[in-house]
């Protein structure tokens, strides 16, 4: 199939095609003679293969190092692709499920309890994890997996309960200016949680910061406590490394 005819196909554009051969993702073996590109089945089940993992959030750098890679099996990770998107499915259940109880709450219909506006919001798992052990290495990432997975469900909970709690707290200051006593106090208290967990260091926890704004993702999720949070914590993050440097 030429590259239009995939393109169609799939429901993505030529110029994305393009890209990844370009960055050697998907690079169709055969042309036309006109110099055309044609893709065989193989690379159309490659092309699936990647916008699974795209699904779930992966980037183009680590989907071209696992696909790549000699004991990559693509069995193994399509049932991987499954587990995690079922998994994402009950997520976004409970999450439109919260979302009709808060219209209904809004309309004065039902009451909600402060956790039940939260039903479906889990950052226990974070797919995102490979680039922080990028930028930050391993050791404060495996000591706070360490932490978590030696917990008991009581104690999970509990845990998770004062994640919320901070962010709750952070979205309700989040219009204060980041340099505030307020917001420093506030931001204190996640800097403090953090090292609980794992070991940051002020630099890391103020590079942490900058990746609430500059990564999208995190953004909308970080948001989701209130419009507006990812930029304020990563500025009152900013001026509470700087400060106690």
């Amino acid at each position: 199939m030429k590259v239009k005819e995939v393109a169609d196909l799939v429901g993505i554009s030529v110029r994305t095609l393009h890209h990844y051969d370009e960055i050697g993702l998907l690079i169709p073996k055969n042309t036309t003679e006109s110099g055309y590109r044609l893709y065989s089945n193989s690379e159309l089940e490659t092309l699936q293969q990647i916008l699974f993992f795209k699904e779930l959030g992966f980037p183009l750098k680590k989907i071209k190092e696992i696909i790549s890679s000699p004991s990559f099996d693509r069995g193994e990770a399509l049932a991987l692709h499954r587990k995690m998107l079922v998994e994402k499915r009950i997520r976004l259940d409970k999450m439109i499920s919260t979302i009709d109880k808060t219209i209904q709450h809004a309309k004065g219909e039902i009451e909600m309890s402060n956790n039940e506006k939260f039903e479906g919001f889990d950052f226990s798992h974070n797919p995102y994890e490979q680039e922080a052990r990028e930028r930050w290495g391993d050791k404060a990432v495996d000591e706070s997996n360490a932490k978590i997975n030696n917990m008991s469900k009581g104690e999970r909970k509990d845990f998770e309960d004062e994640f919320n709690g901070i962010y709750r707290n952070l979205a309700a200051i989040r219009h204060e200016s980041p340099e505030s006593d307020v917001a420093q106090e506030g931001i204190k208290e996640w800097y403090d949680f953090l090292n609980r967990m794992g070991n940051y260091s002020l630099d890391a926890f103020k590079g942490l910061g900058q990746m609430y704004v500059d990564d999208k993702r995190f953004t909308k999720n970080i948001d989701q406590f209130g419009e507006g949070l990812a930029v304020f914590m990563r500025d009152a993050m900013a001026v509470y490394a700087d400060r106690n440097k």
